[in-house]
């Protein structure tokens, strides 16, 4: 049987990236939590700790990281069963990583029906694919949306559906600088508004139209989806954007699609953990199911836990663009 003390010092030290830190929230010494680490180790028989600035888990660590956020959840759920009715019960706190572009679109009424029942304390990550994985990996949220489709050793990928881009410019931007269409001319002379410098999906949208790479263009860095969308209606560059976001814009004139013919399918999927307390459960059904009623079907759509297939924040550069004739980001 493990020690929940030494557990919850654990993961402490996790969560802090420090044993200072972890002392502090913990209202204990510093040594105490030394002494609590290093007896919970003697008793695996394996390091947990990589004691380097920042401090992390290991893969054993990662593993009994999981471990003690499945027990807080646990614990949650049945105080929150045990409790009377009429008696306020504490929220149980949990975290998920979601890239930007959701965040900004279809995932807002996920949150208003997760958030409202008031039975999760909820951390809302937003990142890069590459940290949310490594974020998932190590404990730190219960699920991530993300382009990759193949899941981890013990976790699975559910297919959400797909977010359609299309690259779009302010009607005097497009006069200006593309009189005669998406050249590569124009591209070379004209801004791009990009989300950040690990945002890869304007380049492999210009690589896929123009069948070769274009580095040497000017770019604009705007990493809220908000920021970004209202920088290209003002006319600051050109850009990718979702369609469910921009359409109001659209509609109004404010904005014209300079690739019609060329829209950008991302296919998002739900990464969880394999086995699942069951309020961690219910997220996932509730991101699908709200996923699936919001995006684009794809060929991968399906029942849940289709393990292979699953974010622009943007998106993976190894995973393909799939445009679809006819439909919009």
């Amino acid at each position: 049987m493990l020690d929940r003390d030494q557990l919850e010092t654990f993961a402490t030290v996790a969560e802090e990236q420090s044993f200072e830190r972890a002392a502090s929230v913990l209202n204990v010494t510093r040594g105490a939590v030394s002494q609590r680490i290093k007896a919970l180790e003697e008793s695996l028989a394996t390091v947990l700790l990589l004691r380097e600035k920042p401090i992390t888990p290991t893969p054993a660590g990662e593993i009994l990281l999981r471990h003690v956020k499945a027990l807080r959840m646990l614990e949650g759920a049945a105080l929150q069963e045990l409790m009377p009715t009429p008696k306020p019960h504490a929220p149980v706190s949990m975290a998920i990583a979601v890239n930007a572009d959701s965040l900004a679109t279809w995932f807002p009424l996920v949150l208003q029906k997760l958030l409202l029942e008031r039975r999760v304390a909820l951390e809302v990550v937003t990142d890069d694919q590459d940290h949310t994985s490594a974020r998932l990996a190590r404990g730190e949220v219960v699920g991530c949306i993300s382009t990759g489709a193949r899941a981890a050793a013990g976790f699975l990928a559910d297919c959400l559906g797909a977010m359609e881009y299309r690259c779009y410019a302010n009607p005097a931007f497009a006069h200006e600088f593309f009189p005669e269409g998406l050249t590569v001319p124009a591209v070379l002379a004209a801004p791009a508004v990009l989300y950040n410098r690990k945002d890869s999906l304007h380049d492999e949208f210009l690589q896929r139209r123009f069948g070769f790479s274009i580095e040497s263009y000017a770019r604009h860095y705007l990493p809220s989806p908000l920021t970004l969308l209202e920088g290209i209606g003002m006319g600051v560059g050109y850009g990718l954007v979702p369609n469910s976001q921009a359409r109001s814009l659209v509609d109004d004139g404010r904005l014209v699609d300079i690739a019609p013919d060329e829209p950008v399918m991302v296919d998002l999927y739900w990464h969880h953990w394999d086995l699942e307390p069951s309020l961690a459960r219910e997220i996932t059904t509730l991101v699908v199911s709200e996923a699936r009623r919001q995006l684009l079907p794809t060929e991968h759509s399906g029942p849940p836990s289709a393990r292979y297939h699953g974010d622009r924040q943007r998106r993976e550069p190894e995973t393909p663009m799939r445009p679809l004739p006819g439909q919009t980001r």
